[in-house]
């Protein structure tokens, strides 16, 4: 995308280009009357939902006995737990602040760029003046579309519809045209032309670009400091188009529901930066403790970094009765709603807002209910291609039938789990059991509407509490009620084909396909568990007690078959000897407190429903046998050899995905590191941290990469990925199950306490 920013200093010569290419312009000049020159740059500093660039412009010649003039840039995009209204807002801000001593002129410009993805598209344009309230103060918007816009078509990843809107003070000098003469213009000038330039054209047709440029008076004023904000917003209608329920429908923004038009939201979303701001930095503070806690000062950055790109996924829609969130899998191919790039992300959602994850299953849940969807086990996407969910009426999505059923039962219970829970201290999130515990028992509204926003410390527009002792377990009946008979669909299919599974993909498919892996059959057999306790929450004792004891069995019978012969390791795949894998759907037996159950069931499975027979290994070979006696649902010496093991094939950018390559993924490699021990943890996370800060890849945040030589991409480039929520696996594992999840591993560092407190005793005897 086309963006600029430049200061000039008055009474000189010089501009100073401070982000994008505005010098590209600038040097095409013959005999120019300004001199390019280039500022100090401090570096940037950032948060979840703020970056901050900053810059010293040194005094004029005549002035040089002041001090340099500081300069801020400043890039918010809030992420607001505590209020789905602002976040549905899709729009950001930019503030540039300077202090010093002396006179600095600041500009900023965009392109085409922003409203299209080929360089070719022909585009439109317009100046619109609004005033704030009764006040003399109003704000001035480029609106920029594309002349024929491609409803519901991307190009490059990015959007053919919609008018991108670039608001600044009404007292702000503008200008529209040419690139190669607004530039220069303002280099010499110091200024702009407060015109606007209607030949309308291509994107890079004597490129038009749209400026604005604010003087900051600093020498004349007792005030040696000032800003400007701006904000950018890229306004869609609709966002989407959906197979819901009653058809394929053309899906309006959730925005909408609170705003008559895009310019009242827009004055609202301009006037309302100081709240989002604090509701931003709230969360960005609190994130910051919990991930020292939990990792350290590489894990704050690392999860800084990532919440926005999980968001940045994202589009809200719907309606306050019944909100929904789409998201598109960015890079890798562009499907909409895909299960498995909702899972990884899942830990970013617990830990933020439960209620987002929610929304985010709620138009899968929706179309499968609704029968439009043939297959008996849970769909792999919406659609082929975001922003159409066109669905898979010929039941020919990409085929991962244990994958998805595992996924979406895992996440069914942690959601119902998120809900329930009887002090703030207890809740998955921090944000949870702020405002309101009211509960609408009709069963023909959604159990997480919007309904009752709420004002609170004079902030309006805040999302009631999320479960809680008063409602929690009412909400999740209401939930669970609605679409149960889906839920025991995806279990029968997992009873049936997760122990052994098939040749087919997992979540990993560009590794291709493989019959009988070892983690993928773990997911579907933590499925089966987790249906067990989704109907007990609505008291069907029955069904409760069935799925337990087939899980029950089906777990002892995979750690027979999983583990290598030696008891060392998980292998790839249960016929694949000398293999191994990183078993990071462990991670699942942990955040759903199955860790802290007691000795399992030896009841046999009932079969009824047509489901395999559990393995029986042939006579003359030895396997790996779990204790007769185990406290947890998964053995605890399966999280003893795996901890052990990741530590002796870690690599010097993290732990690779499996036995066959190098690469691997860092979603993975943090559901992995959560249920290790202390120092194992560490090192991987080290290990990632080490691979971010010299790495290779330049594009935003990855999730595959190669964990030896320059950490480059192992071939496919996947880039700004919704996935790396995955990332949060630390906070949302310290947060589970009342607080006490991390309690069950304590095992897995007896070795190294015993080891301590035996070192102590010795020097103690010396």
């Amino acid at each position: 995308m086309g963006f600029s920013i430049m200061a000039a200093v008055p009474d000189t010569d010089k501009v100073y280009p401070l982000l994008g290419r505005a010098h590209d312009s600038l040097s095409l000049t013959e005999n120019p009357a300004y001199n390019i020159s280039y500022p100090t740059y401090l570096g940037a500093k950032f948060d979840a939902s703020t970056t901050n660039l900053s810059y010293l412009i040194p005094p004029p010649e005549q002035m040089e006995s002041l001090e340099p003039l500081e300069l801020l840039v400043s890039f918010l995009s809030p992420i607001t737990p505590t209020s789905t209204l602002r976040q549905s807002i899709p729009a950001s801000y930019m503030t540039v602040e300077v202090k010093g001593q002396f006179n600095v002129n600041v500009y900023v410009d965009i392109n085409g760029q922003w409203v299209s993805g080929n360089r070719g598209s022909q585009i439109v344009w317009e100046l619109a003046q609004q005033q704030l309230g009764e006040s003399d103060q109003g704000l001035k918007t480029w609106k920029i579309r594309r002349e024929t816009e491609l409803l519901l078509s991307e190009d490059r990843d990015q959007a053919e519809w919609g008018t991108l809107h670039f608001t600044a003070p009404s007292d702000l000098r503008h200008e529209s045209g040419i690139s190669g003469r607004i530039r220069p213009r303002f280099a010499r000038t110091g200024t702009l032309q407060n015109e606007v330039d209607h030949d309308f054209r291509g994107i890079m047709q004597e490129e038009p670009i749209f400026a604005f440029a604010k003087s900051f008076n600093l020498s004349s004023s007792n005030v040696a400091s000032d800003s400007v904000m701006f904000s950018f917003a890229l306004i869609q209608e609709p966002v989407t188009q959906f197979a819901s329920a009653r058809g394929l429908t053309f899906m309006r923004p959730l925005w909408a529901s609170w705003f008559s038009s895009a310019t009242s939201l827009l004055q609202f979303h301009y006037l309302d930066y100081k709240t989002a701001a604090s509701l931003a930095s709230n969360y960005s503070a609190q994130l910051a403790i919990d991930a020292h806690r939990s990792g350290s000062d590489d894990y704050v950055d690392i999860v800084a970094l990532t919440a926005r790109q999980v968001m940045g996924a994202t589009v809200f829609s719907g309606t306050p009765d019944d909100p929904i969130l789409f998201l598109k899998e960015i890079s890798s191919n562009g499907n909409f709603q895909t299960i498995d790039v909702i899972f990884p992300s899942f830990p970013f959602f617990l830990y933020t807002n439960p209620r987002w994850l929610a929304y985010l299953l709620e138009p899968l849940i929706e179309h499968m209910l609704s029968g439009q969807y043939p297959n008996k086990y849970a769909m792999h996407d919406l659609g082929t291609h975001f922003p159409n969910a066109t669905g898979h009426a010929d039941g020919r999505d990409e085929y991962m039938p244990v994958e998805e059923c595992g996924n979406i039962l895992i996440m069914g219970l942690a959601l119902v789990n998120s809900l329930i829970y009887d002090t703030s201290a207890a809740a998955g999130s921090v944000w949870s059991s702020l405002g309101s515990s009211s509960f609408d028992p009709n069963p023909a509204t959604s159990a997480f509407s919007l309904r009752n926003l709420e004002t609170r410390d004079g902030v309006f527009g805040l999302d009631d509490s999320w479960g809680g002792s008063t409602k929690g377990l009412k909400q999740a009946q209401k939930w669970v009620t609605k679409s149960y008979r889906l839920w025991k669909q995806w279990t029968s299919y997992l009873i049936e084909f997760s122990l052994r599974p098939h040749f087919q993909l997992s979540t990993d498919d560009f590794a291709g396909p493989l019959e009988l892996q070892t983690n993928l059959a773990l997911k579907g057999i933590l499925g089966i568990k987790a249906m067990s306790q989704i109907a007990e929450t609505i008291d069907n004792k029955e069904d409760a007690k069935h799925y337990k004891n087939i899980s029950d069995v089906y777990v002892s019978k995979w750690e027979e078959y999983g583990i290598s012969r030696d008891g060392s390791h998980a292998k790839l795949a249960y016929h694949w000897y000398g293999s191994w894998t990183t078993l990071y759907n462990l991670y699942a037996d942990t955040l759903l407190c199955f860790h802290l159950e007691g000795s399992s069931s030896s009841a046999a499975p009932d079969l009824r429903h047509g489901g395999q027979e559990p393995l029986i290994p042939s006579e003359g070979h030895h396997h790996h046998q779990p204790p007769s006696h185990k406290t947890g649902f998964v053995s605890q010496s399966v999280y003893k050899i795996q901890s052990s093991w990741y530590d002796a094939v870690r690599q010097k950018y993290g732990l690779p995905l499996d036995s066959r390559h190098l690469y691997t993924k860092s979603d993975w490699e943090f559901f992995a590191a959560a249920v290790t021990a202390k120092p194992v943890r560490s090192e991987i996370l080290q290990s990632v941290a080490k691979w971010l800060n010299e790495t290779t890849t330049d594009r935003p945040f990855t999730d595959l990469y190669e964990t030896e030589g320059t950490g480059g991409w192992p071939g496919a480039h996947f880039m700004a990925r919704p996935v790396t929520g995955g990332h949060f696996a630390f906070l949302t594992l310290d947060k589970a199950c009342g607080g006490k999840a991390m309690d069950g591993l304590a095992f897995l560092n007896d070795d190294l306490d015993e080891g301590k407190g035996k070192a102590e005793s010795e020097n103690a005897e010396l």
